[in-house]
């Protein structure tokens, strides 16, 4: 109201000033004195009780609302929309009708499925699979040789057969049958099965005959100097496979020679007629295998998988001219039409595969010395024929042994190139030279509980090994290592000090590091033998050893699939002493199994003294068999219950637990062979198909247990024993409260790792475990 006033007064007061100067210029000079006169007779009052008195005339026609004296021009929509308002209420809502007009297309919503793995989405592959093409006779044999000997290092490895006859006695994994037998359309059985199934998953795949030793490790290297973007038909060409070193030409021509017979260039008649059709066969065949450079599927062949993948778009074609039993004629055809290339290619961007053919007389087990020497059959990369499944291992041993020397070699010269850089005057640290060359150092502490103790030990005992012992028994294969780590030392002891002598042993200590592996600290009692020392010396001298055992690298152990879903048998065993923890016990069951409609089911061993009741009112556990009987009845509906199996206990076994053995882990205390009594008498009354939890009276719980114990209990593969925390007494600890707000620290209990009470299983590994 204020502000309004003031705008009128001003208004007023500009008026007034306005209409006065023009009367003004009308007037004469004598009339213009004169208002000017009484102009400034007029004082700054008058002026204020005119302004009030026209702003308290016009307030009674002015409205509160200022804004009302101007038309403003409301927006047609707001005013179509308070016209509805008006009309039909707050509550009305516009449709719009669409019916006769047209809609704009929609785009389909397009919903993204990310893959599982980053390496799906980039398209990164692994680098090899293996083919072999075997037969059922050879798959206990040289398959199984195959298997051992490269399928731990190459990525994927596949076993084709003939399931005309298809065994179930099978060891060998991996194995793929073909219900067509026919011989000449076997290599494109293999063909459709890799492209199928495999195609993107590897860059680079091997075709092989079982009677083909392949040098896995060379393999891999090999490819990993070699484009992908390229297409690839790599292997030994047919005349270069035949002539090479230490072959008899005539192997390879009796071959085709068995693969014209097998094809039917053979007829009946005069056999010598016979005999000369059929070398003539396998001259053609031989020529057409070494003329057209075709890779010879003796030795290997080496697609990419640009090349498989255009050989699957032609695979009709390459059946239908797929005529002749020599596999590698129509892998040839069909490589060369599928993807143009000119042939075999012996080298590749510089890079060659290299193979090596052994004569049909020689015998590895006495001249693989000889074939060593050789560079061409240390380059080698396949080694063709192997027809026993000692040769396969001779060679793998070899070769493994090779690669080793060849990798400490280089290890070496690394390391010395590594010191000749430091060249004494930058840290190490900075360079990063640790020793051993490529272990990591002991990992950094970072609270006084993580230090990493050395344990003093000697060949039988450790002291001190934990805080609970002083002093442990080495097991065996503790005791083995040992022995090995003291003759390497005292063996390097001799090289490093000619002149000395080891008296004795003057102590050892060992540490392990998770991150690092197994650290020793050898002290040996040395005695110089020399002519000056033996005079000078008489006492002797310890001279300190450090051995490292690193860890090798950290194998994924692949195990079967498991759910949250599985029902858990429960089994608690209880004593007559025990019938308050077993009440408070099943009280907690109620509360976190029966109630939340747990997948469990709970069953109670009630161990009877050979001499107590089991019946009416004098029976221990009867209020335990009514809270049982109620609960069971309470949630019938839902499918929990609690059961129950009673046991006598043999005289020998009824005594009571003596106070003494108050702070005894086991719920069975010194008699725990109890346990095994208990599975085997409960086991029958659940199944063996169950998953099985035995557990004590006394233990708490919540229910993300109950998932570890499904999740980490796998039928035919492992059991689970967690590591419970035990508290302290409650007539020792004089502290007891609700486990819900206790504390797991070291006032008020300790993690027992000899503590077997609780431990879950499936019953049909327990029984087979049993026999």
């Amino acid at each position: 109201m204020h502000s309004s006033y003031s705008s009128v007064i001003t208004t007023t007061i500009t008026t007034i000033t306005t209409s006065s100067s023009s009367s003004s210029k009308k007037n004469s000079n004598t009339s213009s004195y004169t208002f000017k006169m009484r102009r400034s007779s007029l004082s700054r009052n008058h002026y204020f009780v005119i302004g009030l008195f026209l702003g308290l005339v016009l307030s009674f026609y002015v409205p509160q609302d200022i804004w009302e004296l101007v038309q403003q021009e409301e927006c047609p929509q707001q005013v179509a929309e308070n016209s509805l308002i008006e009309k039909f209420g707050q509550e009305f809502e516009p449709h719009l009708n669409l019916i006769n007009k047209p809609l704009a297309a929609k785009k389909p919503v397009k919903n993204v499925i990310r893959p599982r793995y980053y390496s799906s989405e980039l398209g990164i592959r692994e680098k090899i699979f293996i083919g072999v093409m075997t037969t059922q006779d050879n798959i206990n044999t040289l398959a199984t040789a195959i298997n051992r000997t490269t399928a731990h290092l190459v990525n994927k490895i596949k076993f084709f057969i003939n399931a005309d006859n298809v065994k179930t006695n099978y060891k060998l994994k991996n194995i793929v049958g073909f219900t067509d037998t026919r011989e000449n359309l076997r290599p494109f059985h293999v063909i459709k099965y890799i492209a199928d199934n495999y195609l993107d998953d590897y860059d680079y795949f091997l075709i092989i005959q079982d009677n083909v030793y392949v040098d896995a490790r060379k393999l891999k290297e090999m490819l990993y100097h070699m484009s992908i973007t390229f297409d690839l038909y790599m292997g030994a060409t047919a005349e270069s496979s035949y002539s090479s070193y230490g072959v008899n030409n005539n192997v390879g021509r009796d071959g085709v020679m068995a693969a014209a017979a097998l094809s039917g260039n053979v007829i009946d008649g005069d056999s010598n007629a016979g005999g000369v059709d059929a070398a003539a066969a396998s001259n053609d065949e031989f020529r057409m295998l070494s003329d057209r450079n075709y890779c010879d599927l003796n030795a290997g062949i080496l697609l990419s998988s640009s090349v498989i993948r255009k050989m699957r778009n032609n695979l009709d074609w390459c059946v239908r001219n797929g005529i002749t039993n020599v596999h590698s004629i129509n892998i040839g055809r069909c490589v060369k039409y599928s993807s143009n290339l000119p042939g075999c290619q012996e080298k590749f961007q510089g890079i060659q595969q290299r193979t090596y053919a052994l004569k049909t007389s020689t015998k590895l087990f006495k001249d693989l010395n000889l074939l060593a020497k050789d560079e061409a059959f240390r380059n080698a990369t396949t080694i063709y024929p192997v027809t026993t499944t000692d040769d396969f291992y001779r060679l793998h041993a070899y070769f493994s042994k090779y690669h080793l020397e060849i990798v400490h070699l280089n290890s070496g010269e690394l390391e010395q190139k590594s010191y000749r850089i430091a060249n004494g005057t930058i840290s190490n640290n900075i360079l990063e030279i640790r020793w051993p060359l490529g272990v990591p150092l002991a990992s950094a502490p970072e609270t006084r509980h993580d230090i990493l103790m050395w344990h003093l030990i000697n060949r039988t005992h450790i002291f001190l090994p934990n805080g609970e012992n002083n002093i442990e028994t080495l097991s065996t294969i503790e005791s083995l290592d040992l022995n090995k780590v003291l003759d390497i030392t005292i063996q390097y002891a001799k090289t490093k000090f000619p002149t000395m002598i080891n008296t004795g042993i003057h102590s050892i200590y060992r540490r392990f590091d998770a991150t690092r592996g197994m650290d020793y600290q050898i002290h040996l009692n040395m005695r110089d033998t020399g002519r000056m020392s033996a005079l000078t010396q008489r006492n002797s001298i310890i001279k300190s050893f450090q051995i490292v055992k690193p860890l090798g690298r950290v194998e994924v152990v692949p195990s079967p699939y498991v759910t949250e879903s599985t029902r858990i048998a429960i089994l608690v065993p209880t004593f007559e002493h025990q019938l308050e923890d077993a009440l408070d016990f099943i009280t907690q069951y109620e509360k976190i199994c029966m109630h939340n409609q747990d997948n469990t089911f709970l069953l109670m061993i009630f161990m009877y003294r050979y001499d107590s009741s089991s019946k009416g009112d004098t029976d221990p556990f009867k209020s335990l068999k009514t809270l049982a009987l109620d609960l069971s009845s309470k949630y019938k509906t839902d499918g929990s219950r609690i059961a129950w199996v009673s046991i006598r206990l043999p005289s020998a076994l009824s005594d009571p637990i003596p106070s003494e053995d108050v702070m005894l882990n086991s719920l069975y205390g010194h008699n725990e062979i109890l346990s095994v009594a208990v599975a085997d008498l409960a086991l029958p009354k659940i199944g063996l198909e169950s998953l099985v939890l035995m557990a004590s009276n006394s233990i708490t719980f919540k229910p993300d247990f109950l998932n570890r114990v499904r999740m980490n209990t796998i039928q035919g593969f492992q059991v689970y024993s967690p590591i419970g925390f035990m508290m302290y007494p409650c007539k020792l600890a004089g502290f007891c409260k609700e486990c819900e707000s206790c504390d797991v620290s070291q006032s008020t209990g300790y993690f027992d790792k000899w503590n077997y009470d609780v431990i879950s299983f499936y019953s049909r590994d327990y029984v087979q475990g049993k026999c």
